[in-house]
């Protein structure tokens, strides 16, 4: 008997494979890129904070903390806020010098005692 030669070689087979490799190979390098991703934020005016009931803790860049303008260390500021409602706002105003655990400490004091509205106080930055 004799036998067909191959007038072609079929590459459909190796083509699939080489999509399905692809397609893992763009999925897995979504999930494992790093980088910022290029946003442009909005710009907003004013806000309408003062009609809001509003706490406002104070750092300074010695660390001190204020509410509402009186100091107040990190445990009379518990017991001052536990009085508050949970549906006030908690503005936060602090140094940009500050120890970075000052700052966490009183956030987290913020927000394990149950209180949702909690801002930071920023400069524009123009």
């Amino acid at each position: 008997m004799s036998e067909k030669e191959f007038d072609y070689m079929n590459v459909i087979p190796l083509v699939d494979v080489m999509l399905v490799m692809l397609t893992i190979v763009l999925t897995t390098s979504s999930f494992i890129a790093t980088g910022n991703i290029p946003v442009e934020l909005p710009r907003a005016g004013k806000s309408n904070i003062e009609a809001l009931k509003t706490e406002v803790v104070e750092i300074t860049r010695a660390g001190q903390l204020h509410l509402n303008g009186k100091a107040v260390s990190t445990d009379e500021l518990k017991r001052a806020l536990n009085s508050r409602e949970r549906s006030t706002a908690i503005l936060i105003r602090a140094d940009r010098s500050i120890n970075l655990q000052v700052f966490v400490d009183v956030l987290d004091a913020v927000k394990s005692m149950g209180f949702k509205t909690v801002s930071l106080q920023t400069e524009n930055k123009l």
